[in-house]
């Protein structure tokens, strides 16, 4: 089988689903505006895999037999390489609207209708497009060390993708339902609005996908898996359920929700053994100060729904301005903390600088107009999409130079 029919396999079950969802979960007059987002996406996304793609083949690191491809290529990527991201353009997009699509439930059926209605809400909940934020440290920790795909790698990326973020943000979506009530960012991408009856269900299903996934990664490593791997679990935990609730201690709330963050990459390097050195430390600090500074920033924007519902938070007690402020200088010195790493780490000192430029123009914001800073946040998500292709270049150029 060449290339190109395997492509075009994975584009024709694409753009089925996709019509199906899209026609299923849009809003009339909602069409047009669906596939021209889907054309601009794609459009993004080619240029990106042009880039990547040329790097990676000009470096050596994996080649195609001549006889399998077309022979027309953008750079050095060949055509076939786009069927992928246009596969993943076309789905995904009529994906969302059919889970996000308000769904009448059935007062004559409450069982069944539990049933049919958790899944989609789980989903929701986990906030896809956050997914590769938390997967994406573990499995570039373990790769980088072991150089090697094994079934641990497999089965932590899966982990960390989907059933730890199900975790996460689902037992926050559930004790946070009273606040969640007054903010107007939540039923959509930034969050799920999940009703009572799904509150129980929400908290079994994160336990249930993630529990024998923790023993699993747990059965894989040794002391150090097993300590970082209880952090880990423990911050998820700690940081939304009653009677602990991190998330309303200042300070602490931007501790434990980087730790969300970084804890996947430290679970990789100890399942793969990684030695412990100052350049790595250094690295995984300047994460850890980069996770703060998101989290300090994103409570900005929730200050008012915050202080109705009565949850404190680094931002409610700081003070807007202040929090603001705080982020800046905390991705500045991530930054700055990566110019002291190993090269070719100094060059993701850069990458620092897109964030304080989002954020920068907020220096005077008021508590009463925080809730503009939406606006910076919705960058800040997209934003990450691209420092990860930067910091994948970084990866690929380590992996060059220390092959």
């Amino acid at each position: 089988m060449t290339y190109l029919w395997l492509a075009l396999a994975f584009i024709a079950a694409a753009v089925i689903a996709g019509v199906i969802f899209a026609r299923q979960g849009a809003q009339p007059g909602e069409t047009g505006k669906h596939w021209k987002a889907v054309g601009l996406a794609f459009a993004a996304l080619a240029v990106l895999t042009a880039v990547f793609d040329s790097v990676m083949i000009g470096m050596e690191l994996f080649h195609y037999d001549a006889s399998h491809i077309l022979g027309v290529k953008l750079g050095l990527a060949p055509i076939e390489d786009f069927a992928y991201p246009l596969a993943g353009v076309v789905a995904l997009p009529g994906l969302w609207m059919w889970l996000t699509r308000n769904r009448k439930q059935s007062s004559e059926s409450r069982t069944e209708s539990r049933l049919k209605g958790l899944v989609p809400q789980a989903v929701l909940a986990s906030r896809p497009v956050s997914w590769i934020n938390t997967a994406y440290p573990f499995a570039a920790a373990m790769l980088l060390t072991t150089r090697e795909i094994d079934w641990v790698l497999v089965v932590g990326t899966f982990y960390f993708l989907i059933p730890y973020n199900l975790a996460m943000y689902g037992i926050n979506d559930v004790f946070d339902y009273e606040s969640d009530l007054k903010n107007p960012r939540k039923g959509g991408m930034e969050g799920a609005l999940l009703q009572p009856h799904l509150h129980r269900p929400m908290l079994w299903l994160a336990a249930i996908t993630n529990v024998p996934f923790l023993l699993v990664l747990a059965f894989a490593g040794g002391p150090a898996a097993w300590i970082s791997l209880t952090v880990s679990a423990f911050a998820v935990v700690a940081y939304s359920v009653a009677g602990l609730r991190f998330k309303e201690r200042p300070v602490l709330d931007s501790l434990t929700s980087s730790t969300h963050f970084v804890s996947p990459a430290v679970v990789g390097l100890a399942l793969a053994g990684a030695e412990v050195t100052p350049g790595l430390v250094i690295l995984l600090a300047a994460f850890f100060l980069w996770g703060m500074a998101a989290h300090a920033f994103g409570a900005v924007q929730d200050i008012e729904p915050d202080r109705q519902a009565g949850i404190g938070s680094i931002a409610t007690v700081f003070g807007a301005r202040r929090t603001v402020r705080l982020a800046v200088v905390l991705w500045l010195v991530a930054g700055l903390a990566m110019l002291a790493t190993p090269w070719p780490g100094p060059l993701a000192a850069i990458i620092a600088l897109p964030y304080i430029a989002n954020c920068a123009p907020w220096w005077n914001v008021t508590d009463t107009t925080a809730a503009r800073t939406n606006v910076a946040w919705r960058r800040f998500i997209w934003l990450n999409y691209g420092s990860g292709f930067l910091v994948t270049l970084i990866f690929i150029l380590h992996w060059s130079l220390t092959s």
